[in-house]
Parts: structure tokens; C-alpha cells; sequence
């Protein structure tokens, strides 16, 4: 059914997006100002597209944010089966790619209507999550560290499924691990995948050979696994020869080598790292610019992982969160890079619409948005705003009035064909320059001046009430929550529209809703337009 182009379609004024707050059901930021409490649906969304399970945030500890989670999944799998089961396979897929949140989520999901007593969907769920070869493992580890040893029978077979699919020569070298409590051969003896191909047959019994050290030979179908082997008989100096004779790159095509797995050789240089550079994945490489310039890599190597950073069909294949090119264009020391990550920081930002008319965008400067985004990372959430904020602004320069926002405000301007990165990243130079609070509702009074839409890019825990009452209602004003936490800073309805996520993902309901459509879930699709 068509979700967008119906006949039924409101004017301007009354569009409504899919986040909703409760009528007459109020509550306080966590900053004390007057809010209001969202629907279980918008609740969990928003909470699921910005939840690293297991971390604190400046508001709310790990373990409140995840038992909240557990809770609001558990309720919904229960209540809200099908929508709760769309909403897991969005939040792996290439638009949210939320991993460990979407693992514990369709864990929670099963348990919960398997202790209901509903069955059928529960594999399914299970393994629509699982899209990396480490996962299955690693749902099995949480599951039964949360709910005992004994796996039920979707639990089996959706980690089964998962395991055939995503099980080839490539990940067992890549993924099974010593590291790892649970290896692949603990998945197979666990949940017996039903079928597979022969090969896969002599992949799964090597599998569960090593993991028991049983001295049984390759078979002779495990190409790459027996050049797996064959290769870590090497010493260094033999691979330093294989660099000189031109062999070392099909070399580790072939045994599947990872660049960890080379790193174990002794120092890199630029001719060990310029014959893994072919085989890497795109991650890999965004994560190494620094090394490439530190052990004197070419630049005529340089620029083939440039032109494969800048490629908008391997941004896409790389699930990369925007705020991921910011961090490596802060990483690399050269000036070689630069380009090709502004490029492909605007690959990965393809939904950021452009508008007509003129937009004031805020963006949350103050202290609670200066936590890391995860405990992995050092990249500041405020860094992931001005990632969104900032571009927006530079792709709609002729009608966008830019500010940071904290106890004050600051205007950035931009150039009509500036770029993004360099913007963004003088942006960032300025925080903490107007203080540390959260008025959300004095930036909006001081800056508002006629413009056709607000955007506010910030984690909503404001300090002052009424944060849209200087804006007409007749003017969208949408409030981009980057960390769900549960009150609402403003009554959302006709015009007043929440989003979140750390991608650009729910940004393309804009000129939805501003064509006067209603705006449904990002993973609805519109019939005629798919």
C-alpha cells in the first residue's frame, strides 16, 4: 500500500511526521524544563537509532538506557509484533546499521513472545540481524549470558540460518578467532544448520576440527584456507622478498589475509602496506590513512584509495556513519586525503534535502553534547551535530542561517560551494565559545527571523520551556534528537516533528511533510516510487 502519494493527502499545516508525543501527558527534561512523553513507538525508535548498548550517556547511565530498551522491546514485541520486527531489520540494515542495539533488541524480541506464547516470525527476526559472519556468535553470547544455556528452537534456527548464509572461507579467517568465546564451530554444534553446500559441508567440519585441535588435513575444496596456512609458515624476510618480486599482493588475495593478520610480521612499511592496500575493505582503509602516511606509502597508491573512498557506490557498501569520514579526515596527517573524504562524507549524506525559502539551523554546543559517541570513539556527539547541521547548511548555503547553540549563540557562515569537511571542521573550532547550558528555547526567540523551517540538531535535554512558541504554527520546526532520551522537548503534531538517528536517514521525510505528506517510518516505501 502506498504509505506517501495518496489521494488523501493534508495541506502544509497539518502534516505530521511518525514520532508523537501523548496528548495532555507531560513530564521535564532531564534539565528541568517542561516536556512532554512520547508514544512506545516513538520512544523505542528513537532511543534505538542512537543506543550503544552498554554505554553511559551524559543524562542517563548504560544500564538505564538498556534496561529501558529491553523493556520498550519487549513491550512491543508483545503488543506491536510486525512493527517491532520492521524496525529490527531497518535498524541492521544499510540506512541505520545499528549492530550490537539491533542483536540485544531481536534477543529481547524473541524471548518476549516466546514467554506470550506467540510463535512464527521469531527465526525470521533473528535472522534478519545477523548480517556479519562474528554475529551469530555474538548473539549467541548475549543470549545466553541474559536468559541460560538452553536455546529454543527459533533461536536455533535463525542462528542457523545466519550461519550458512554468512559462513565462507573468507570470515572463518577473518572472524574465528581465539578471541572469542564463541567460535563458529560452537555455533554449528549449537544450532546444526540444516543445509548447506558440500563445500560448506568441508568448511563446517574444518570448523569444528581446529576448534577441538583435531589434526585432520584441509580439504582440498578450502582453497584459501590451505594458502592461509601455507602463508603463516612464512618468515618476515620472505615477505619482504615477495615485495621485491611483485607477489606479495596476490599472495594475500589469495590466503585471505587481513591487515591485522600482516601486522603480526613486524613492522609496516610502505611496500607491505601498498600490497594489502588491494585486498582491504573500505573500512580498513579509512581507518589506515594515517598509517599509509606515516610508513611513506606512494601517491600514485594514494590515489587509488582515494578514488575508492570517493566512489558513492562503495559509500554506500560501507554502512559508514557520516560522523566516520569526519574522524578520519581529523586523523590523517596529509593533505591527501581530503578531498576524497569530503566527497564521500557527501555520498554518505545523500538525504540531506535541499529547500527552498530560508532555514535557521541550530546546533547543540553545550556540555551534554560533549560525551563521546561511544566508549570506543573520540568522536564527539556534538562533532556527529555539526556533521548534519553544518552540511545541510552548506547544501542549502543561499538560504541557510547557521548558529551554535549553547547558553548563547554564534553564527557560522558558509560560502555558496564551500566544503562540507572544512566547514564542518571550523565549526568545531568554536564550541564552547557561548557557554555550556542548553537554552533551546532563547536560540530559537533570538534567532528566528521570518524563515520558512527550524531545524534543531541537539540531544533536547533544554533548560527553558516553550522552545517552539516564537515560531508560527504554520512554520515546521524539526527537532533532530541525536540521543533519545525520554521526555520531549516540545508537543509534536501539525509542523512540529522529531527525528534521530547517527545517519541521514529520517532527513528525507523533509520535503515529504513540507509537501503536506504525512510522514510514515523510513523503512515504508512508497509503491510508485520503488
Amino acid at each position: 500500500m502506498s504509505k506517501f502519494n495518496q489521494t488523501k493527502v493534508r495541506a502544509a499545516a497539518t502534516a505530521v511526521g511518525p514520532i508523537k508525543t501523548k496528548a495532555r501527558k507531560t513530564t521535564v527534561t532531564h534539565e528541568g524544563a517542561d516536556a512532554h512523553v512520547r508514544d512506545k513507538r516513538s520512544e523505542l525508535f528513537l532511543l534505538a537509532v542512537s543506543n550503544f548498548v552498554g554505554e553511559n550517556t551524559f543524562y542517563e547511565s548504560a544500564d538505564a538506557r538498556d534496561t529501558r530498551f529491553r523493556d520498550l522491546i519487549a513491550n512491543r514485541a508483545v503488543k506491536d509484533g510486525d512493527w517491532t520486527a520492521e524496525l529490527l531489520a531497518w535498524m541492521r540494515g544499510p540506512e541505520a546499521n545499528m549492530r550490537s542495539t539491533s542483536l540485544v533488541g531481536a534477543a529481547e524480541f524473541v524471548k518476549a513472545r516466546l514467554d506470550a506464547g506467540i510463535h512464527g516470525g521469531n527465526r525470521q527476526v533473528i535472522n534478519s540481524v545477523l548480517q556479519r559472519a562474528d554475529e551469530p556468535g555474538e548473539f549467541l553470547a548475549y543470549w545466553m549470558t541474559r536468559f541460560g544455556r538452553k536455546l529454543p528452537m527459533p533461536v536455533m534456527r535463525g542462528v542457523g540460518d545466519a550461519a550458512t548464509r554468512l559462513y565462507n572461507e573468507r570470515s572463518l579467517l577473518k572472524y574465528d578467532t581465539v578471541s572469542h568465546g564463541f567460535r563458529f564451530a560452537d555455533v554449528l554444534e549449537l544450532c546444526h544448520p540444516p543445509k548447506f553446500t558440500p563445500k560448506q559441508g568441508d568448511l563446517f567440519r574444518h570448523a569444528i576440527d581446529r576448534r577441538h585441535n583435531r589434526d585432520n588435513p584441509i580439504s582440498e575444496s578450502l582453497t584459501m584456507v590451505q594458502a592461509n596456512a601455507d602463508f603463516k609458515q612464512l618468515a618476515s624476510a620472505d615477505i619482504d622478498t615477495m615485495t621485491k618480486d611483485g607477489e606479495l599482493a596476490a599472495a594475500l588475495t589469495e590466503a585471505g589475509m587481513t591487515w591485522e593478520q600482516l601486522g603480526a610480521y613486524g613492522a609496516w612499511t610502505a611496500a607491505r602496506w601498498e600490497a594489502m592496500i588491494p585486498s582491504m575493505g573500505y573500512m580498513a582503509l579509512l581507518r589506515n590513512l594515517r598509517n599509509f602516511d606515516e610508513a611513506g606509502v606512494s601517491d600514485k597508491v594514494a590515489a587509488q584509495v582515494a578514488a575508492k573512498l570517493a566512489d558513492p557506490a562503495e559509500v554506500a557498501k560501507s554502512r559508514q556513519f557520516p560522523f566516520r569520514f569526519l574522524s578520519a579526515y581529523e586523523a590523517a596527517p596529509s593533505l591527501r586525503w581530503g578531498h576524497a573524504l569530503d566527497q564521500a562524507l557527501g555520498h554518505s549524506l545523500r538525504n540531506l534535502p535541499v529547500l527552498r525559502g530560508r532555514s535557521l539551523i541550530l546546533i547543540d554546543t553545550s556540555g551534554s553534547m560533549q560525551n563521546s559517541v561511544s566508549g570506543r570513539s573520540h568522536m564527539q556527539m556534538v562533532k556527529a551535530a555539526a556533521v548534519f547541521g553544518v552540511a545541510l547548511g552548506v547544501r542549502n548555503a543561499a538560504g541557510a542561517d547557521i548558529f551554535g547553540f549553547a547558553s548563547g549563540e554564534f553564527k557560522h557562515t558558509v560560502q555558496a560551494g564551500a566544503s562540507a569537511m572544512r566547514e564542518i571542521d571550523r565549526f568545531i573550532g568554536r564550541v564552547g565559545e557561548v557557554g555550556h547550558g542548553t537554552d533551546i528555547a532563547g536560540a530559537v526567540r533570538r534567532q528566528y527571523d521570518g524563515h520558512d523551517r527550524v531545524f534543531i540538531i541537539s540531544d533536547m535535554q533544554t533548560c527553558s520551556p516553550q522552545i517552539t512558541a516564537t515560531v508560527p504554527s504554520n512554520v515546521p520546526v524539526y527537532g533532530f534528537n541525536l540521543y533519545g532520551y525520554r521526555p520531549a522537548a516540545f508537543e509534536l503534531g501539525a509542523n512540529r516533528h522529531e527525528f534521530g538517528s547517527l545517519t541521514d536517514s529520517t532527513f528525507k521525510l523533509v520535503p515529504l511533510l513540507e509537501a503536506g505528506t504525512d510522514g510514515g517510518w523510513p523503512w515504508e516505501k512508497d509503491e510508485q516510487a520503488a
